[in-house]
């Protein structure tokens, strides 16, 4: 059996993998937030996708990676399959729209929010061992069962505490604290889900398939990078609700004001308005037709 370093840059990994979560989880609360105070289907669809590609994206599949970073084997190299890579991110940001779905549509009840928990914390949990499926050494992967089962449960209790989370906060201070509770639900079933792991060294040292993972963390980094910037940008420009009600306001002060009044002439009986006109300039003389007669 070979051994296992989970921290093989030290903390640096797991802090940032913890700085990355608590990051998304706080871009993917006020994204739901957003879908709550949505006037239409399509408003809040779209935050819905905003708020799963935070949650799911990065708060999860992105801090996932990063604690893989910190991940090695001894006398073997890593590699990763990039569709299963690619998978797994798709699961996770899945899983988590879903979970939304299924708790944003109607009044929140018990019902929606297990439902929602158990589908998201299954997909969160396929996400994490397709991703370790992906990986590619010289031994074979084994687990143990009561530890996968226990990372199991952790990611249920955790979807579900992040979807009444979503559903719920919507203060400021609240998030931040919401965010670093669900950092620390995240990680915990990561590493929960790592300790299961054991890896059986092959004899010889074949050659491995699949892509190193100086080559897949450029185009990571920037992905997320991307995600977030383009989130933010998303957020900012996005009308709050006192924008709303600052228009709401203005529509229905100018519903609410008179029409200006139309000018209406004085009456002219005898034409003394008409005849104090000639003579001035542009105004022209009346014709014979147009003059009354004595």
């Amino acid at each position: 059996m070979a051994e296992i370093n989970h921290f093989e840059y030290g903390w640096i990994t797991p802090a940032l993998s913890y700085a990355l979560s608590v990051l998304g989880s706080i871009l993917g609360l006020v994204c739901a937030g957003r879908i709550r105070t949505a006037r239409t289907s399509g408003q809040r669809a779209w935050w819905g996708l905003l708020s799963a590609w935070a949650l799911g994206g990065t708060a999860i599949w992105a801090m996932h990676f990063m604690a893989m970073l910190g991940f090695a084997v001894e006398n073997t190299r890593i590699r990763y399959d990039v569709p299963l890579t690619a998978a797994s991110t798709a699961i996770a940001v899945v899983a988590v729209g879903i979970g939304l779905a299924i708790v944003g549509t109607g009044r929140l009840n018990p019902v929606r929010l297990i439902a929602g928990g158990v589908f998201t914390g299954v997909g969160v949990a396929s996400m994490h061992y397709t991703g370790m499926a992906a990986m590619r050494l010289n031994g074979g992967l084994g687990y143990d069962t009561v530890r996968v089962v226990l990372s199991v449960v952790i990611a249920v209790v955790a979807s579900t505490v992040a979807l009444w989370l979503a559903m719920t906060v919507r203060r400021g201070l609240a998030i931040f604290a919401s965010a670093l509770v669900m950092g620390i639900a995240v990680n915990g079933m990561h590493f929960t889900g790592m300790s299961a792991l054991s890896v059986h060294r092959h004899d010889g040292t074949g050659e491995l398939t699949g892509t190193g993972v100086s080559t897949l963390l450029v185009p990571i980094v920037l992905a997320v990078v991307f995600g977030v910037v383009g989130l933010l940008y998303a957020l900012l420009a996005a009308p709050t609700d006192d924008d709303r009600a600052a228009t709401a306001y203005l529509d229905g002060r100018r519903l609410s004001e008179p029409a200006a009044p139309t000018p209406t002439a004085a009456p002219d009986p005898v034409g003394l308005r008409a005849r104090s006109t000639l003579g001035q300039p542009g105004t022209p003389f009346p014709s014979r037709r147009d003059t009354p007669p004595r």
